[in-house]
């Protein structure tokens, strides 16, 4: 519950900060894409491809700032030949470097095809899943990332097929007017990640993404809560602000449920509640506009009326 002498009203800006030590950056996820390749690079002693993998991470940089990531197309055919494991995978790297992001996919999936039990083929099923991710196809990537867990479940690279995931799932959020499943879906993901992996970066962007999360579903519940308002269901709408308030509370949504729970008590003629709210309100949010409007409220509806 909210506390009586101090809440938390994080902004955006307060959130993106959240966790850094004074005098750090946090990584953003083309610094984690690009730390990942080059161990991929290091681990399988693939010496000559380094470079081009650090290349293709910043391809992958790019794209997250582009409306237009991902070249290829989805229905390019990938014919079997039959080749040697080097040079399938400097294929599907060439691709991936000149940003035909889908066809180098297919061809990472023809490594571990050709080449089921070559070391490569293990990072074969990661960088396709990386690709996929790169090109906006967030179903394969969630697909082949949980493909590579389930065997390899234990691999050293095993938290970034988590942190991978938890992204494909992100990247989809739609805006507070549509359904929230992906969101909810992005929420178990990124606890995931923090959860197996706390001291890891991945962790640490993870944390930061389950606070702007928190706030987009406390959004979603004002929206509704809104719509309640409006049609004149004010019971329905006090439920809303409720849940708001208790699986939310440390968002920037709180003040306006407080001030819409003032409002739905008022309307109920619980005016008891009404003036609770007004005060915790006043309490942590004094200088507030939704303080001030309560205010005004209680003075018309319920004054002299005692909290309850």
């Amino acid at each position: 519950m909210i506390r009586n002498t101090k809440c938390y009203n994080r902004s955006f800006a307060a959130c993106v900060g959240r966790g850094a030590k004074p005098g750090t950056r946090r990584p953003n996820r083309a610094q984690l894409h690009l730390a990942f390749t080059r161990a991929l690079a290091i681990d399988v002693g693939m010496t000559k491809l380094s470079t081009h993998l650090t290349r293709a991470a910043l391809i992958g940089a790019a794209a997250f700032a582009t409306t237009a990531c991902g070249g290829g197309s989805a229905n390019e055919d990938v014919a079997y030949i039959a080749r040697d494991v080097e040079t399938l995978y400097a294929e599907a790297q060439r691709r991936l470097d000149r940003g035909n992001t889908l066809l180098a996919a297919a061809l990472f999936d023809e490594v571990e095809r050709q080449h089921p039990y070559s070391p490569w083929a293990r990072r074969a099923q990661l960088m396709s899943a990386f690709c996929y991710y790169i090109a906006r196809d967030y179903n394969s990537a969630i697909a082949n990332s949980q493909r590579f867990l389930s065997i390899h479940p234990g691999n050293k690279d095993a938290p970034y097929a988590y942190y991978l995931i938890a992204l494909s799932y992100y990247e989809q959020i739609s805006d507070v007017n549509r359904d929230q499943k992906i969101t909810e879906q992005a929420r178990t993901a990124l606890r995931e990640v923090n959860r197996r992996f706390p001291q890891s970066e991945y962790a640490a962007d993870a944390r930061l993404k389950l606070d702007l999360v928190a706030d987009h579903l406390a959004g979603k519940e004002m929206e509704i809560g809104r719509h309640y308002q409006r049609s004149g269901q004010w019971l329905a709408a006090n439920l809303r602000f409720r849940n708001v308030l208790d699986q939310f509370q440390t968002t920037s949504h709180t003040p306006d449920a407080l001030y819409r729970l003032t409002e739905s008590c008022l309307a109920l003629g619980v005016t008891n509640e009404a003036v609770k709210y007004a005060a915790v309100l006043g309490a942590n949010y004094p200088g507030s506009k939704w303080y001030e409007r309560a205010f005004e409220l209680i003075e018309d509806h319920a004054s002299g009326v005692q909290p309850s």
